[in-house]
């Protein structure tokens, strides 16, 4: 099986300074030690990296420097899809033009297409571009869902290359690795998820907490491919409280990934609005349990 874009794929942050902008050198410094710590992909301007709240040329500003601080060491995957067709096609080429690999392309959110809809806007945006793409399936945040047999329609594409599933619903997900097209990939789009999604064939993550512990997920993955599950379980539960304090219920991702690395001296700052900072007793919690984890070096060696 062919992996260009490797196991363990890490949805960026992007850091804000105390101005509110874009805090490009600890973007940089943040991408570098993510790439140190084995990360085979980053993913910029996806959900986590806020990509609401960002301009075009914020947009562009971050893929130039995202590739130039992989310099071929990683792949570099750009997140430029949203609810407007002609939009995504016209973000896309300009990703492309950055120099970024890939592109991942959100479902269509607010405007609820059916799944009609979501093939012909998946094929539009693919037809544009000569970038491999992967779907991103999220119904808890775009109500929408891409349903098995859309998803099997669009791995007919030839470069609409896999999907990162984040519904949680393992049936479409095993029925989406039995009908897709041999050689589509299906990542993990939940951290906690990622364990029993490769044990139905599913061939990574789409990470946030490898923003801590790459080094334990790719062990973890490691295992999972190697058939020793025992030490695949052991790794699973041991980063799984982490998993859980990183999404509490009612506050969105990045709030709590941005409020750990802030808590152990990697200062990336804020969200911007409408998204606010972690609540206090929340982000005491979440200290705690972020100094308890087997956390990677670069986080220490880079502190801003």
């Amino acid at each position: 099986m062919k992996l260009e874009f490797g196991r363990l794929i890490t949805a960026m942050i992007t850091p804000f300074g105390d101005d509110g902008a874009i805090d490009i050198d600890t973007f940089a410094v943040l991408a570098d030690g993510l790439i140190e710590a084995g990360n085979d992909t980053l993913l910029v301007t996806g959900t986590t990296g806020e990509s609401p709240v960002l301009s075009e040329s914020e947009r562009a500003d971050l893929y130039r420097e995202a590739v130039r601080v992989a310099n071929g060491r990683a792949k570099i995957m750009a997140g430029t899809g949203g609810y407007n067709t002609a939009e995504s096609i016209h973000l896309s080429q300009m990703a492309a033009e950055c120099g970024v690999d890939a592109l991942l392309q959100v479902a269509p959110y607010y405007n609820k297409p059916p799944q009609e809809g979501l093939y012909q806007h998946f094929a539009a945006i693919a037809a544009s571009t000569d970038l491999p793409n992967m779907l991103y399936n999220v119904p808890s945040r775009t109500v929408t869902n891409i349903d098995a047999a859309t998803v099997a329609r669009c791995s007919q594409i030839e470069n609409i290359f896999a999907v990162k599933e984040a519904s949680g619903d393992f049936d479409q997900i095993a029925e989406i690795i039995r009908t897709a097209e041999p050689g589509f990939l299906v990542y993990s789009g939940n951290d906690g998820d990622t364990l029993p999604m490769m044990a139905l064939g599913g061939v990574g993550v789409v990470s946030v907490a490898s923003h801590l512990v790459s080094g334990q997920i790719k062990a973890m993955m490691n295992a999972t491919v190697d058939g020793d599950l025992s030490t695949a379980a052991s790794l699973h539960m041991e980063i799984l409280p982490l998993v859980r304090a990183l999404f509490p219920a009612g506050w969105s991702s990045p709030i709590a990934l941005k409020s750990a690395l802030n808590s152990v001296g990697f200062n990336v700052g804020l969200p911007r609005l409408p998204l606010v900072e972690h609540e206090p007793s929340l982000a005491a919690e979440l200290a705690a349990i972020t100094r308890g984890q087997t956390l990677d070096q670069y986080l220490f060696a880079r502190v801003s």
